[in-house]
């Protein structure tokens, strides 16, 4: 059976006799001066014209002095068709070299378009030249389907599964059409810090690392949250944030450690205001990315079109659970969750134990809709709502079972802040590592006084949740366990 360390070897024998014919197997330059697309899309004015393209072989046909050898760029595919020939410049290879090219290696070729007797679109050469020699052989499509390979040679997967490398694009365009939006609505995107003294803005554990300068220890942020707010204090009046943050927790579907995060701010707004802005930014990204509002995630039939309703938190949880979330009965709600198998931790706080019976209820919510006014011990950084003092103004669209994003009307009242903090880390102090720590400058900058404001953020999950795909399938370099091979 042939291994990979005998492809490799034969393949390095193939590089020492190049190097033995003078020929540069790795030069620094590339005399490209078109791309494939463009010959494909604009044949008829580029027939008989000469051409230098480049790209990876990926097919190699020998017929004694006629060759046919394919080539791939990120643009598309093309056909070399050469032919022996006794004048060959220096530096390149021909027909009769060619046994020294394999499949993955990157070429050149100059030459005139025209088509073969097939009526193949091609680009007809006497020689080649090599600009990268591949040591090691690309996969088949169907030899690689080990997830956990793909996803360790990313590198790999991309070049055998291009679907993998055609959703990296729509990524981008997600994260543009983002932007774009804002922009296009006064909003300024400045980045905040991922290393903090304290972090916050979020409910969830923290990487911790140290700096050697300064001989302590930093967070990885978990949220851009606390920055932006520290901004509108300072007087911007509408910012927003898109980059890394960092959450110590499982990998699964819907969750990496390690996420692209979209956060924003504006002044003199609420979360009625927000739900309105967030709601057609959504369907704006959502048209820009994939060109469609009506989706078919995880079996529901989404449609982004229509008006969102808003329902309430506590009414949900009674609707279906017969639980009021402001008086609740924590032997039924342990009871219930052990009954669809959540596990239930002794130091747990009720809050804690009735947002897992929203989780449950959102596991079969297709949505859209708006999820309002959560219960003040749920939302430590929202205003409470003047009808209510028990629930805060605090606002998520729920779609295909997963919540989509968070928002609020920002709470600006340091007194109040510094109550909830304290509440907040007196829960971790007692064990719950995903409560939120008391950040006393964050205080500081509030009494000092920012505007009334709406907030509001989403992560790449609402990528893939529309992608249809999980978070791994998603990312270009999934987290993998380290694995290395001699």
């Amino acid at each position: 059976m042939t291994t990979i360390s005998d492809y490799r070897d034969e393949r390095l024998r193939k590089l020492s006799e190049i190097k033995n014919l003078g020929i540069d197997p790795y030069p620094a330059h590339s005399n490209r001066d078109t791309k494939i697309s463009e010959i494909l899309e604009n044949f008829e004015s580029l027939d008989q014209k000469e051409v230098t393209i480049a790209g990876r072989i990926t097919a190699i046909r020998s017929f004694g002095k006629l060759a046919f050898v394919k080539i791939r760029d990120y643009f598309g595919e093309i056909q070399l068709f050469m032919k022996q020939s006794d004048d060959i410049k220096e530096g390149l290879l021909s027909v009769k070299t060619l046994k020294l090219l394999d499949l993955g290696d990157f070429i050149e070729a100059t030459g005139l378009v025209g088509k073969s007797q097939t009526g193949e679109i091609s680009v007809f050469t006497d020689a080649v030249r090599l600009l990268t020699k591949a040591l090691r052989p690309l996969p088949g499509r169907d030899g690689f389907t080990n997830k956990e390979e793909r996803y360790r040679r990313r590198y790999v997967d991309m070049n055998v599964n291009p679907e993998v490398r055609e959703r990296l694009v729509r990524r981008s365009r997600f994260w543009q059409a983002t932007r774009d939006f804002m922009n296009e609505h006064g909003f300024i995107e400045i980045n905040t810090p991922i290393l903090e003294h304290t972090t916050g803005g979020a409910d969830a554990a923290p990487f911790v690392t140290h700096m050697d300068a300064l001989d302590e220890d930093f967070y990885l942020r978990i949220s851009q949250e606390l920055p932006l707010k520290r901004l509108l204090g300072a007087g911007f009046e509408k910012v927003y944030d898109i980059g890394p943050r960092f959450r110590n927790e499982g990998v699964d579907d819907e969750h990496l450690p390690e996420h692209i995060a979209f956060e924003s701010y504006a002044a003199f707004e609420d979360y009625r205001d927000g739900m309105d802005f967030y709601e057609e930014m959504i369907k704006y990204v959502a048209m820009k990315t994939w060109g469609t509002l009506q989706f078919t995630v995880g079996g529901f039939e989404i449609d982004l079109s229509q008006k969102w309703p808003r329902i309430k938190y506590a009414d949900l949880i009674k609707q279906h659970f017969d639980i009021d979330v402001f008086n609740p009965d924590r032997a039924k709600i342990v009871q219930i969750l052990k009954a669809n198998n959540v596990e239930v931790k002794p130091n747990q706080a009720d809050s804690r134990l009735i947002d897992n019976l929203w989780k449950l209820i959102r596991k079969e919510s297709g949505g859209p809709f708006w999820l309002i006014e959560e219960p003040l011990s749920l939302s430590p950084l929202a205003k409470i709502s003047p009808d209510n003092p028990l629930v805060t103004e605090r606002f998520h669209p729920v779609i295909a079972g997963t919540e989509m994003g968070n928002g609020y009307s920002e709470l600006n009242d340091p007194i109040d802040q510094l109550a909830r903090f304290e509440e907040q880390q007196a829960m971790r102090d007692s064990g719950d590592d995903e409560a939120q720590m008391l950040d006393m400058d964050f205080v500081e900058m509030l009494e000092y006084g920012m505007p009334p404001a709406c907030g509001w953020g989403n992560s790449e999950r609402n990528f893939w949740l529309l992608e249809g795909v999980s978070g791994r399938e998603a990312v270009p370099f999934p987290i993998i366990k380290r694995k290395t091979d001699n």
